[in-house]
């Protein structure tokens, strides 16, 4: 039973479904309906946008905070930010020492990282609910530029001072760290002034998950040595590291520090207790998780001060804590043309997962974000930052979801947990000083159970895309046994290469009619359809440019079942030949009359494909079959009729509104019933 059948209750719709129209070509229809171009001066766009913003909506617009500020709700939201602000202070202490030691830096810089650079953040930024600071990838691919550059100290918790002023002709960590920072800065604000917040896109779900995975791994073997209270020597080489520091623990393996092998063990296993039953079970009481990672830190560090586990032991701790604030220093502007090509993908990775996370908290509380907006504010905090010893800082997406998940309602709650840090920093820093690294090693591991669990949505993907599962294996296999620059390139390309496979191999199909409707719908798909006698209709999915229109004329020939230029070859051999050796059915190319290619589903077409479409036409109307083309958008209708001044095609193609009137025209023309 249709549709029209079973709904009786609406007598208008029907009527208005049963009224005929005439049949309308393109060029009809454009002459009734009085079609003109839209006139679009690119000029006169840019200097009317000019005009209607005035300067308090430039200043508004560089300065977001302006806007929400006015509309806090102060008496309803301020409660709520402030236990926010404080549930993620207390993460971004463990979390900013441990993930300090990824970057070869001192702990205490992941402190910095989480007050300065947040600062900045809170004024220019567009999302209200992300935690700008440390991310475990971030710090370890600046750790790598760190360990490529500077010279090694067997010490990271020396002042920073002492770093900075050294005579060395190599340069110190920290003013490695320093010039990463600010180069990554640079690249950002450039990229905003350029409006090229859109570049993101180019980092599908899928090349993301993998390189994320990858990288994990790479964090996971750089805490081994800490786990077990290793002494790896260091290594000079930049790719492979994965495999050869496999290789350098397995050497010195028969030889753990097992005081710290057991500190690891017992915090591992009170952090997974923890994760496993304790968190999901508070979780139903209230939406403050248990501090544990600031539990096992402050543990640490008393069990380390009062049973010397340094002297007793040898356990390696974090070593010295400066407190107050940092003196500005500016970075060492001569490293940054020699760490410029590794700052492209931090850039590229710090202001990915940024955006995504903002995007996710945008979509789920139903508010705005400014993808180059967000360029300029990271830009900004991490230029601000790298004159404050601060490594590229980004969204941490554990923080970001405790953040708002306890309540968070602005970034005030990032300036509450400023304010809590700016004690530590000034006061409390010392007191950390004997915490064994192994239990920041400890945290990291634990953490990085959500990044490595990942690797279940490879199934997901495959599933999906065959493309797409092959996108996620290569990153993912050159990330863990190349390098984590080296694997978002490859994944990049890609990811870039599966785009261009499925521009090429685009989506194409012949059409059948759906009997007593105007419905065409595809033949393998759809059993009730009926096709057309003499009429085949060809649809096209995706754009038809230079590089897939060789595969458009030739997937056009296999569905129709008819080679115009072999037509032409077997018609000349059997006027030569006398003799009836000729198999050929020759009435084939009689039972096609006409070929209706249905173009509603084309996105572009550039002047290639405009061609190849008018060589098709001249081969087929060699045999005596005309080409109509139907359901052309606007704007591809636009670039034929330009295109058609300079075709070298001998026939001009006659263009209709949709399938149906082409089909009806063809029936009256041809004498089809």
């Amino acid at each position: 039973m249709s549709l029209l059948e079973q709904d009786e209750k609406q007598p208008d719709l029907i009527l208005r479904l049963r009224v005929d129209r005439p049949l309308y070509n393109q060029d009809t229809l454009n002459q009734e309906f009085y079609y003109e171009k839209p006139k679009f001066s690119l000029i006169k766009r840019v200097s009317n946008s000019l005009a209607n913003k005035s300067c308090q909506s430039c200043i508004t617009s560089m300065l977001p905070v302006i806007k929400w500020l006015k509309k806090y709700k102060w008496k309803e939201h301020i409660i709520s930010d402030i236990i926010s602000g404080i549930t993620v202070a207390i993460m971004h202490i463990p979390q900013g020492m441990a993930y300090a030691l990824l970057g070869n830096v001192p702990p205490v810089i992941g402190i910095y990282m989480a007050f300065f650079p947040v600062l900045i953040y809170f004024l220019l930024g567009t999302s209200k609910h992300v935690s700008m600071g440390t991310f475990a990838i971030v710090c370890l691919m600046t750790g790598k530029a760190v360990t490529s550059y500077s010279y090694s100290t067997d010490n990271l918790g020396i002042n920073n001072t002492e770093m900075i002023n050294t005579t060395s002709t190599q340069y110190s960590p920290m003013q490695v760290a320093t010039a990463v920072t600010f180069t990554v800065g640079i690249l950002q604000l450039m990229m905003f002034f350029l409006r090229l917040g859109i570049i993101s896109t180019l980092l599908s779900e899928t090349l993301v998950n993998g390189f994320t995975t990858g990288a994990a791994i790479h964090v996971l073997m750089s805490q081994i040595k800490d786990l077990f209270g290793l002494k790896l020597p260091k290594q000079q080489i930049d790719h492979f590291k994965v495999i050869f520091t496999t290789i350098d623990i397995f050497s010195v393996l028969n030889d753990p520090n097992f005081a710290a092998m057991i500190v690891s063990a017992v915090s591992i296993a009170i952090m997974i207790i923890n994760d496993e039953f304790f968190k999901p079970w508070l979780k139903k009481k209230c939406n403050m998780p248990i501090p544990i990672e600031l539990i096992a830190v402050v543990a640490g560090t008393l069990i380390s001060n009062y049973c010397d586990l340094p002297g007793k032991y040898k356990i390696q701790t974090v070593g010295d804590i400066p407190t107050g604030l940092p003196k500005p220093e500016l970075p060492t502007f001569q490293l940054l043309s020699i760490v410029a090509v590794d700052c492209i993908a931090i850039t590229m990775v710090s202001y990915t997962v940024t955006l995504s996370m903002a995007l996710i908290f945008a979509q789920k509380l139903q508010y705005d974000i400014d993808s180059n907006q967000e360029l300029f504010a990271m830009g900004m905090s991490n230029v601000f930052g790298s004159f404050f010893f601060c490594m590229p800082v980004s969204a941490s997406l554990s923080r970001s979801l405790i953040q708002q998940t306890v309540g968070g309602k602005t970034q005030i709650a990032s300036i509450v947990s400023c304010s809590i840090l700016l004690i530590i920093l000034l006061w409390i820093g010392p007191f950390f000083e004997p915490l064994p690294r192994c239990v920041l090693a400890s945290i990291i591991i634990v953490a990085l159970k959500g990044m490595l669990l990942q690797a279940k949505q490879l199934r997901r993907f495959w599933k999906v895309s065959k493309l797409d599962g092959i996108t996620w294996i290569v990153t993912f296999l050159v990330v863990v046994l190349v390098g984590i620059d080296i694997g978002l390139l490859f994944g990049l390309l890609t990811s870039l290469a599966s785009i261009l496979f499925l521009s090429i191999k685009s989506y194409s199909c012949l059409l059948g009619h759906v009997p007593n409707t105007d419905l065409y719908l595809d033949i393998s798909r759809y059993k009730g359809t009926v096709e057309l006698k003499g009429i085949k209709i060809f649809h096209y999915c995706g754009g038809l440019n230079f590089a897939n229109r060789n595969n458009f004329k030739l997937r056009l020939f296999e569905l129709v079942n008819v080679n115009p230029q072999k037509v032409l070859k077997k018609r000349m051999k059997k006027l030569k030949s006398i003799t009836d050796d000729c198999n050929y059915d020759d009435d084939l190319e009689q039972k096609l009359r006409c070929i209706v290619m249905d173009l509603s589903a084309l996105s572009y077409i550039d002047p290639s494909g405009i061609t190849i479409l008018h060589a098709i036409s001249d081969e087929f109307a060699s045999i005596n079959i005309p080409i109509y083309l139907a359901g052309c958008s606007a704007p591809v209708f636009e670039s034929i009729l330009k295109c058609d001044k300079y075709a070298a095609g001998k026939h001009q193609f006659i263009i209709f509104v949709t399938i149906h009137d082409a089909v009806t025209y063809a029936k009256e023309i041809f004498a089809i019933s």
